[in-house]
């Protein structure tokens, strides 16, 4: 048995959330777990740096992929992957020209202009075909019912972190190029545009995406991404690229100081573009006062 380890490394560059990518955007980080290596995460920094001259900071195990047709087609072992999520501030020295938007592999998940053409005019088409193509009243039931809840149609509202669920169904439903490897027969219908990835690395990528998405709604985990000091709009701004959707401004701001997970620097930012922005900086004290309770960073609709 074979256990290989992938990084989900994630930093946000003028407005893009992105991944370090390697084999030109084809594959995340990986290798596999050796002897020499003294601990999972000791192993997956060192492929890391060894793959892409990056510096691994903030990470945490993401999620272990084991499904029994999971194999190395080399030597035809059963793989087990072990995927981890980092995260990376643009200030840290950038070595590798890997970096990659995530909406580059997803482009029906950034909402920030609103439901994108992508998602209106192709994808929710050919999953309406798809729906129609089942064999019988409660397979089109069932499939319309996973299109409606993934998807956000007949009324319900998109769901930001739904990231893997959509492309798992997508993937189910052949509209993928990952899908056409191990069912040749789907090769022939008109995939969905999005880069495809090697082996199952596109759905990892959409593992971290949905647990990013999750977490900076109710952990601090943003600032992980963000430089020392920033403006209130620049952390707007990020939250809103993560989570590809608009908050409300106010609402926002109001939140992030009511919870006081910031604190004014005494400085202001002279490049807005308008008047000089207050400069803040995250308050770490926040973390010890509030481990138990954890930090609300809910995403306000627009």
């Amino acid at each position: 048995m074979k256990v290989d380890l992938i990084a989900v490394l994630v930093a946000v560059f003028e407005g893009s959330p992105s991944v370090l990518t390697i084999q030109t955007g084809s594959a995340l980080p990986s290798g596999p777990f050796a002897l020499e290596h003294r601990s999972l995460q000791a192993g997956l920094r060192d492929w890391v740096e060894k793959q892409t001259g990056h510096p691994v900071g903030y990470i945490e195990q993401l999620y272990t992929f084991a499904d029994r047709d999971r194999f190395d087609e080399e030597s035809d072992e059963r793989v087990i992957s072990i995927s981890y999520l980092g995260l990376t501030r643009k200030e840290q020295p950038l070595f590798s020209s890997g970096w990659r938007s995530w909406y580059h592999y997803f482009p029906w998940e950034d909402h920030r202009d609103g439901p994108p053409a992508v998602l209106t005019d192709t994808i929710l088409p050919r999953l309406a075909a798809w729906i129609a193509a089942a064999p019988g009243k409660a397979d089109k039931d069932a499939r319309r019912q996973r299109v409606a809840v993934a998807f956000g149609t007949e009324g319900r509202e998109w769901n930001e972190e739904l990231v893997l669920q959509r492309y798992e169904l997508l993937f189910g439903a052949g509209l993928v190029k990952e899908a056409t490897r191990k069912h040749p027969a789907s090769s022939d219908q008109e995939l969905v545009p999005g880069r495809a990835m090697d082996a199952d690395h596109r759905r990892i990528l959409a593992t971290g995406i949905a647990r990013l998405r999750t977490k900076i709604k109710y952990r601090p985990v943003v600032f992980e991404l963000m430089p020392e000091s920033f403006t209130l709009l620049h952390l707007q701004r990020t939250v809103e690229a993560l989570a590809g959707r608009l908050v409300h401004k106010q609402n926002f701001r109001r939140l992030i100081e009511q919870q006081e997970l910031v604190e004014e620097t005494g400085e202001t930012a002279t490049d807005t573009g308008g008047r000089p922005a207050k400069l803040f900086r995250f308050r770490h004290a926040i973390l010890a006062e509030r481990t138990a309770a954890g930090t609300r960073l809910p995403l306000s609709r627009t």
